[in-house]
């Protein structure tokens, strides 16, 4: 496979995954799948956006270019196709290191909400963090900890580890790009075809 035609395979799959890494960002705004009334009732990693910005938009850059790169030669160089393609698949593994970083943010980012838990309204009547170090993840009788909203443990710990599985893909999908972008930079566009 030419390295441009890789390039756009894995533009469209990226595209595919900020979608529903942008999705899955917004439904953590309705925990439980419920409006709340107060927004400082919403976990704190919820508002660090790693769906929309790291996920999302951040990735949104590397997935479009990797889209048009097949056909993309930078206008040649000097006049000079072959350069201008060699040039268009290097500029891709500048593109992929910024998608990386992008899908990095947001796993962290889904990693620590994972780890402390949701934000809920606990048996003291007050809103907090009833989890520490991830213990409800092996002892889900905890989970009774979390009073309001309804459902909301499994709410976030679904959400945040579709983000974290979206993030891990996205990351693997960039450095593969950027193994690809230096076999375009090197053969050009097709191996055997410079």
């Amino acid at each position: 496979m030419c390295t441009g035609g890789c390039a756009k395979c894995l533009g469209g799959t990226l595209i595919l995954l900020s979608m529903i890494a942008f999705l899955a960002n917004i439904l953590l705004f309705f925990p439980g799948g419920k409006e709340i009334d107060n927004i400082n009732h919403l976990s704190q990693e919820v508002w660090f956006f790693g769906g929309i910005l790291g996920s999302g938009f951040l990735m949104l850059l590397p997935a479009n270019l990797f889209l048009d790169l097949k056909y993309n030669d930078c206008c040649g160089c000097c006049g000079n196709e072959r350069c201008g393609k060699r040039f268009a698949m290097f500029s891709s593994i500048i593109f992929a290191g910024i998608g990386f970083l992008g899908a990095g943010y947001s796993f962290v980012i889904s990693l620590i909400s994972v780890s402390h838990g949701p934000k809920c309204l606990m048996d003291n009547n007050e809103w907090g963090y009833p989890f520490h170090d991830g213990d409800y993840l092996n002892d889900k009788a905890l989970w009774s900890k979390c009073r309001e909203p309804k459902n909301v443990v499994s709410w976030n710990l679904t959400l945040f580890s579709i983000l974290l599985i979206i993030a891990v893909f996205q990351m693997l999908l960039c450095t593969i790009q950027v193994v690809n972008g230096l076999l375009g930079t090197l053969c050009g566009d097709c191996c055997g075809v410079s």
